[in-house]
């Protein structure tokens, strides 16, 4: 087998519990305290796989060998209210190489990616909850890249109209700034606000992969 995942277990206070594999941004699940979240991560890295090849670094991934928990820290409100990582894990505070960020914009971009090409093809409507809840497909679609718009890119400085999340065109445009902001935060050194940039960039691309695979599962297309 090859390099362990190292994994952060961040832990609410009471509810969740959430395991990341912060060298593969994207990578991050959680269950109820009292479950395994190791076992969750794991159960997903096949879906994961999918990602990562799409940034180019399938054969790296697929010689990954076991998780490993390399650190614990307790989390924030959100860690128990939403299951998100809300903190950054300790290897997410030191500096990158410009190899390091171009790795993670990749998988960042893939991320992107997954999401688009998921919510082409899933059907328009989606699968409803054990008690009939959740969002449709369309809701789902704008609060994932309206979330990205609205709390993730200002953080590297980039601020573009609510309707750009509606316009393709606009949209990958939005994208490319977002990329091109990281780039310039990695090379003068700079956090992105209140975050570490590496935290930011597993943020997004946790964010657009849940969903992406959120989509996934309530699709109705073979039923």
């Amino acid at each position: 087998m090859g390099d362990v995942v190292r994994v952060m277990l961040e832990h609410g206070k009471k509810k969740r519990v959430v395991a990341c594999a912060f060298d593969w941004p994207g990578w991050d699940r959680s269950v109820r305290t009292g479950g395994d979240p190791v076992a969750a991560l794991d159960e997903y890295r096949p879906r994961f796989a999918l990602v990562a090849a799409r940034a180019g670094y399938g054969a790296e991934f697929d010689a990954l060998g076991d998780l490993e928990v390399v650190e614990e820290i307790e989390g924030i409100g959100m860690t128990d209210h939403y299951g998100v990582s809300g903190k950054p894990a300790a290897a997410e505070f030191e500096p990158m190489s410009e190899a390091a960020l171009e790795r993670k914009v990749a998988l960042l971009q893939a991320a992107w990616a997954t999401f688009d090409d998921t919510a082409a093809r899933v059907s328009g409507e989606l699968r409803k909850g054990p008690r009939g809840g959740g969002r449709e497909k369309q809701k789902i679609i704008d609060h994932t890249n309206g979330s990205e718009i609205h709390e993730f890119a200002p953080k590297v400085g980039i601020k573009v109209p609510p309707e750009t999340r509606d316009d393709p065109v606009a949209l990958a445009a939005y994208r490319a700034a977002v990329v091109d902001a990281i780039r310039d935060h990695h090379a003068r050194g700079a956090a992105a606000r209140s975050w570490q940039l590496q935290f930011l960039i597993r943020r997004c691309a946790w964010h657009m992969l849940d969903h992406a695979w959120e989509l996934e599962d309530r699709d109705l297309t073979e039923a």
